[in-house]
């Protein structure tokens, strides 16, 4: 796994802006960043492939938003591990 900056996770999803990704974070369908440094996030690059899989299936708002939020559930599990 990688960690992918905003220009590498603009590349692999095909949004065009920053704006864009956060407004799908709000909303629930894009996972969090992740902090690397101080001043700086990314995003684990099997979540993003787990997110553009289920895109390219055809799964619905509903159903991507359950993905996120499992995503961000095992990130959870993780980090207590």
């Amino acid at each position: 796994m990688a960690i992918l900056r905003l220009p590498a996770v603009k590349a692999e999803t095909g949004y065009r802006s920053h704006a864009s990704i956060y407004t799908l974070i709000r909303t629930g369908l894009f996972v969090k960043p992740v902090a690397i440094g101080e001043r700086s996030v990314g995003w684990p690059s099997d979540e993003i492939a787990a997110i553009n899989a289920a895109r390219i299936a055809g799964k619905s708002t509903d159903e991507i938003r359950d993905l996120v939020t499992r995503l961000h559930d095992r990130r959870a599990e993780m980090a207590t591990a």
